[in-house]
């Protein structure tokens, strides 16, 4: 297969440009949030995208600085002093965790995040981002780094505006945000916003505008190890290749259900992972998979990498020749721009409809959300990810016992029905079905005590469908086995393989089940359980 498919290169290329002229001011004004500078934007999409397109698994994906990267690399930026050895050594470790997930297959896992914990965390960076802009749209910049600082400077900057900013922004929210769909073909709204607010600036003076922006090719970056820094530069490293390996795998979800087409998870990883390695060598804020820029790169025709590469390939040519025209771009328009970016993030369409889905499912969205605004990402995604964890644990381990504790027999064979029948309840039998959660097994032992106090004289396990147990089921037998002994109870144990009766033996718990007790099908225990029933 050739590394190139050039079958679809009209459609590539007209993706490619069109995407490209999409990405220049978001790469502008992520540039500029994150503290790196507007340049530092523009080479993080020229670079990442580049070369995340020419290695990575999903053919339509477009690549650059997101607006979640953007906030975590921020944060890094101002925690590190802005120190650019140290910084974009985060950035190259990061990109190199990447590799390595892809490497050693660990695509697959970072798709199991679940969705409330996925939409909490993106909504909240939506929600900084939104928060980090507000004051900028009135003229001001943030007193502080962080999000509790920005809010705190949006009080001051309201009651004092620079009315021509003011203007400009919220004219530049107006057009990002009502821009007709049929101009939006030729020209894409933040971009009309960029050139009309820019404009309007040099014709009417008076907003904070971004000043000198260097040209030409970027300095290589010669990273530092510092022993004091390192713990921050390994959290920030692993913070944002995790991130950038989520939201890259997110893109390449939607670019196959557009394209009808299956994306290589860990190679996509590995693609990723060398376009930020490569950025942080030259001085380039990190990237990840940009849905809406792989969006509009399907819709104008690219399928394949080359169509990503084009994109990298224009905004290159952008950073050589025009970037000096960029250095009278107001503060206020790419604020502008990036409320909007914050407000496409925000999951709006998943709370119109929240109180028709699971209550639960809402509270660990709104919970991830507040953890993400308030604390901090890793907090926000860790709490998150083991709640839900948690929370599936119990409800599988509710639905387990509900199904073992059934007074339905769980049998459609007439004969083994037959003998349940005739014993009229004083035999219990559980099925399994599957393996044993350790969320049920915990419960196990007291609900057949309460089983065994209702009458039941006869206790069957049967794990004819069970292909492993794990330490804590063990427990739960062993204290059942104990507790049957103490009550006079009969234990009896049918269909257990070979590998599940040697680790009940191996764990000592075998043993505690009499050797007659253990049947290779249901129908012989059932059939000597009432036996037994009878001589009593």
């Amino acid at each position: 297969m050739a590394f190139f498919d050039t079958s679809n290169l009209r459609g590539d290329i007209m993706g490619g440009i069109t995407t490209g002229v999409v990405a220049l001011p978001l790469a502008l004004a992520f540039g500029e949030a994150s503290g790196a500078g507007p340049i530092a934007g523009l080479y993080g999409a020229i670079i990442v995208g580049f070369f995340a397109a020419m290695f990575g698994g999903t053919g339509a994906n477009v690549s650059g600085p997101t607006g979640p990267m953007i906030v975590v690399f921020a944060g890094v930026f101002a925690s590190l002093s802005g120190d650019p050895a140290l910084v974009f050594l985060a950035v190259i470790l990061a990109g190199f965790i990447q590799i390595l997930l892809g490497v050693f297959k660990f695509g697959q896992y970072i798709k199991l995040v679940p969705y409330p914990v996925v939409s909490g965390f993106m909504s909240g960076i939506g929600c900084i981002i939104i928060a980090l802009q507000t004051a900028r749209l009135f003229g001001h910049e943030p007193i502080g780094k962080g999000t509790i600082p920005a809010l705190k400077s949006i009080p001051g900057a309201v009651s004092d505006p620079n009315f021509t900013a003011l203007a400009l922004g919220l004219l530049t929210l107006a057009i990002v945000f009502f821009w007709p769909k049929n101009l939006g073909k030729w020209i894409p709204g933040a971009l009309a916003a960029l050139l009309i607010g820019t404009v309007l600036s040099v014709m009417i003076p008076g907003a904070p505008i971004l000043g000198d922006i260097p040209t030409g090719l970027p300095s290589l970056v010669v990273p530092a190890f510092e022993a004091d820094a390192m713990f921050i530069v390994l959290e920030a490293a692993i913070l944002l290749a995790l991130l950038g390996a989520i939201d890259s795998l997110l893109t390449s979800l939607v670019a196959d259900n557009m394209t009808r087409t299956q994306h290589n998870s860990d190679q996509e990883l590995i693609g990723q992972g060398i376009g930020n390695s490569i950025a942080g060598f030259f001085g380039a804020i990190p990237g990840a998979g940009a849905t809406m820029r792989t969006v509009v790169n399907i819709r104008s025709g690219g399928s394949t990498k080359i169509s990503g590469m084009i994109h990298g390939a224009l905004l290159f040519a952008v950073a050589v020749v025009l970037a000096p025209l960029a250095s009278q771009i107001p503060h206020a328009v790419l604020a502008g721009i990036l409320v909007k970016v914050g407000y496409d993030i925000v999951d709006i369409a998943y709370l119109k409809r929240a109180h028709k889905g699971p209550r639960w499912d809402l509270i660990l969205m709104v919970l991830v959300l507040t953890l993400t605004v308030f604390v901090d990402l890793i907090t926000a995604v860790a709490v998150g990810v083991v709640l839900a964890a948690l929370a599936f644990v119990k409800e599988t381990a509710d639905e387990q016992l509900k199904s073992l504790m059934s007074i339905e027999p769980r049998t459609d064979n007439p004969e083994e029905l037959a003998i349940l029948q005739e014993a009229r309840g004083r035999i219990t039998m559980f099925d399994f079905g599957g393996p044993l959660s350790f969320g049920a097994a915990a419960d196990l032992g007291h609900q057949v005590r309460d089983k065994w106090k209702d009458g039941h004289a006869a206790f069957i396990m049967d794990f004819s469908r069970t292909p492993n147990i794990d330490l804590s089921a063990i427990k739960a037998i062993e204290t059942i086995a104990e507790d049957a002994k103490v009550a006079g109870k009969q234990l009896l144990v049918s269909g257990a393989s070979g590998e599940i009766s040697d680790l009940l033996h191996g764990l000592d718990v075998g043993q505690k089940i009499p050797e007659d007790h253990w049947f290779d099908d249901r129908k012989s225990a059932l059939a000597f359980a009432l036996a037994d029933l009878k001589k009593k």
